[in-house]
């Protein structure tokens, strides 16, 4: 019944007890002129017109007064708001966050859930479900009390029968629902081939994948064969790569669910079917002599072109770069320009020849930074321009740190670190000069740079720079 209807049912036995007195009134006037015939009779049928009227009209005004009337208030108490909570004080701190709990797959069992959760005044923000053979994976996004601590929350979900509880902080980038968040990660994994691990750090939280390629880099099979429809365990995922090779993923502190590699096989489905793709976007910038440079993404298309500068690199500059024999040096190529393992930049001269590359390799939190220049264009700002993109890329991404390794012998690199006008860390192992830079994570991507994430290639000893 909707709110008009029931007021006007509501309004229904006021009307029908105010036709009482006019019913009386006819009542009267009928036997009055029975008992008094001729004028006197007359006269008694129009003192009882009259008051008629009169009674009519009053009982007309005292009704719509009345329907009209504000509804009494009481200043002394507070209305209960529909759940039975009292309204939660201006300006109370809260706190948001993230709970997975296994609930029994029987009536009721969510509803004795929700209803604890209500009674620590904990708002339940979204909720997702996982459906299991033996039960259901709730997904919960709260809004509960600051004072309220995590061990509080984890013991009210458990005894209102919630079972293998997990909980951690979260932060309003997670106030977007799950379909819109899937649609944004395939957009971005459709425009950039270097997205899909991204994508899959921000959908599955803390976790290591491992993407292993076909061959090693002197032809030995490494990848294990990987069915067609992907692999799912407790707490490891298996897909087979685009490119040949396996892509496995691993998370020990929480089980995976059928959804979610439901919605994994989906992502790596569509980064195998648009195949390797990079944006677009080319940068044209002026050197200090003059010379216009093109600074775009590079793939595995541009191998024959890195080879070709390669061989016009002087053996110092290929050891100061690759940190071991040089003549692997054009091996390694494949993997460093392949968006599977990170984001390379190009730099091309105004005739299209490549003179520089810069590589941006996912390391987990500490990604790696690696810079390669062509001896007739070092000392001009290049590795420097280069340096500066790169790091903002993997401040865009949520890293948490980036490191170049080089050696000490390598003033040009140690100078460009010290050009991004971040705090840098420095190490020494065994002659090699390690350099560690923390630059600050925009907003935006700072909830996807909490998690971990670790991309290996898995190769055999010889090929190991």
């Amino acid at each position: 019944m909707t709110e008009a209807s029931f007021a006007h049912s509501a309004r229904r036995p006021h009307r029908r007890r105010d036709l009482i007195g006019p019913a009386a009134l006819f009542t009267a006037v009928a036997m009055a002129g029975a008992l008094a015939p001729g004028p006197a009779g007359s006269v008694v049928l129009c003192f009882a017109a009259v008051a008629l009227l009169a009674t009519t009209g009053s009982y007309a005004w005292r009704s719509l007064r009345h329907e009209n009337a504000p509804p009494p208030t009481d200043t002394g108490a507070t209305a209960p708001s529909p759940t039975g909570q009292a309204p939660r004080a201006a300006g109370q701190e809260t706190t948001l966050w993230r709970m997975r709990t296994t609930v029994r797959d029987e009536p009721g069992s969510l509803a004795a859930l929700c209803t604890a959760l209500a009674g620590q005044r904990v708002d339940i923000l979204s909720l997702q479900t996982h459906p299991l053979s033996d039960g259901t994976v709730d997904e919960f996004l709260l809004r509960a009390p600051a004072a309220l601590q995590s061990a509080e929350l984890t013991g009210t979900v458990s005894g209102a029968g919630g079972t293998h509880c997990w909980l951690e902080r979260a932060d309003t980038h997670d106030l977007v629902d799950a379909p819109a968040r899937m649609l944004g990660m395939a957009t971005r994994t459709a425009l950039d081939s270097a997205e899909l691990p991204l994508a899959l750090r921000q959908l599955l939280g803390r976790c290591t994948i491992h993407s292993v390629p076909a061959r090693s880099l002197h032809g030995r099979p490494l990848a294990e064969q990987v069915p067609t429809e992907g692999v799912l365990e407790e707490h490891r995922m298996k897909f087979r790569d685009s490119s040949g090779g396996s892509l496995t993923i691993e998370r020990p502190q929480l089980p995976f669910t059928p959804t979610e590699f439901a919605r994994v096989r989906a992502l790596v489905e569509l980064d195998a079917r648009l195949g390797q793709r990079v944006p677009p976007r080319r940068d044209v910038l002026t050197l200090p002599e003059g010379n216009e440079i093109t600074i775009r993404r590079a793939d595995t298309s541009d191998l024959a072109a890195a080879r070709e500068m390669h061989e016009r690199c002087s053996p110092q500059t290929l050891a100061l770069r690759y940190h071991g024999p040089v003549g692997d040096a054009d091996r390694y190529l494949s993997h460093l320009l392949s968006p599977r393992y990170g984001r390379t930049l190009a730099v091309e001269t105004a005739s299209g020849r490549l003179v520089a590359l810069g590589h941006l390799l996912w390391d987990g939190d500490e990604t790696e930074i690696a810079l390669l220049v062509e001896d007739a264009w070092q000392q001009r700002g290049i590795g420097a321009e280069l340096l500066r993109r790169l790091a903002a890329m993997a401040a865009e991404t949520g890293c948490t740190s980036v490191y170049a390794i080089t050696q000490a012998s390598n003033t040009g690199m140690v100078a460009a670190m010290r050009g991004l006008g971040l705090p840098l860390d420095y190490q020494i192992e065994e002659g090699t000069l390690v350099i560690t830079a923390r630059p600050a994570s925009p907003p935006a991507r700072r909830a996807a740079g909490r998690e971990t994430l670790r991309i290996q290639e898995i190769q055999d000893a010889s090929g190991r720079r």
